[in-house]
């Protein structure tokens, strides 16, 4: 088997892949339409994860490339899990020259705290700070 490699070449990403994936495995994005996947990939940078030449990981991060980034749509595929990938896949985005020098660096995360701790990512230092408006099923109503 081939050494596990990460890209930020958009010819290389498999948006199928990406777009099944979310679609229908992830818990964050179940039904979102391809359009909508497409369409944020464009306006991202995209790490692919490969092994021999298949993707099999991937991630995104919404940035403005001076001040802040946000890291979003993390996946190994569940037949790669629990070989190391995701550890790389995280390292890469964090070495990306463009994402260097952030004031912040957000994600969330429902079950990967460990995976995010130990490149120092942390819970909010003044959460009473942080306001959102989150729409969990609005997938569902574009269908």
């Amino acid at each position: 088997m081939g050494a596990f490699e990460v890209s930020c070449d958009p010819a290389r990403l498999d948006v199928g892949l990406v777009h099944r994936f979310l679609s229908e495995e992830s818990t964050w994005a179940r039904g979102i339409p391809r359009e909508l996947v497409e369409r944020a990939m464009a306006n991202s940078i995209c790490f692919g994860g490969y092994l021999d030449g298949n993707q099999v990981a991937f991630a995104r991060v919404i940035t403005d490339r001076a001040t802040f980034a946000n890291m979003v749509d993390v996946f190994v595929l569940p037949s790669q899990r629990g070989k190391g990938y995701s550890k790389q896949l995280v390292e890469s985005v964090l070495a990306h020259p463009e994402l260097q020098g952030l004031r912040r660096f957000t994600l969330a995360t429902g079950d990967a705290h460990g995976l995010y701790a130990r490149f120092g990512f942390t819970p909010p230092s003044r959460p009473a700070t942080l306001m959102e408006r989150y729409y969990p099923d609005v997938y569902q109503r574009c269908q």
